[in-house]
C-alpha cells in the first residue's frame, strides 16, 4: 500500500518512529478485540494504522466515527478507550522520569504482566 503525505525519511514527518507498527498499547488491543468482534477481515492492519500514533496525533472527528462504525460500537466507547491509553501512556511517562529504580522496576513488572 503506498503512503499518503509525508515518508519517513522526509522531515515534515516530525516523530515518526517505526515502532509503532508493533507497539503494544491499551488502545490498540482494545481496537483489535473490538474489530474482531465486529468481523473485519484486517483488524490487525485497523489496530496498527491507528494505535499507538493516537498517542500522538490524538483521534479526529473523522477517526472517531470511523472507529466506531468499524467496531460496531459508539463514539463513545472509542474515546474512552483512547483516553483510558493516554492515561497509561501518561503514567509511563512518569516513571520514565522517576528516579527510584525500585518503583520503576515493580511498574514495568506489572507492565509485563498485563495481557
Amino acid at each position: 500500500m503506498p503512503l499518503i503525505g509525508p515518508g519517513p525519511d522526509d522531515p515534515e514527518y516530525d516523530n515518526y518512529d517505526p515502532a509503532w507498527r508493533d507497539q503494544d498499547t491499551p488502545f490498540r488491543r482494545w481496537l483489535y478485540e473490538r474489530l474482531k468482534a465486529a468481523g473485519s477481515s484486517c483488524p490487525a492492519d485497523i489496530a496498527a494504522g491507528h494505535a499507538p500514533t493516537n498517542r500522538y496525533h490524538g483521534l479526529s472527528d473523522i477517526d472517531l466515527d470511523d472507529l466506531a462504525a468499524l467496531t460496531d460500537t459508539t463514539i463513545e466507547a472509542v474515546q474512552a478507550a483512547h483516553k483510558a491509553d493516554l492515561v497509561e501512556w501518561a503514567r509511563e511517562q512518569q516513571l520514565r522520569d522517576h528516579s527510584d529504580l525500585a518503583v520503576l522496576d515493580a511498574d514495568l513488572d506489572r507492565i509485563r504482566h498485563r495481557s
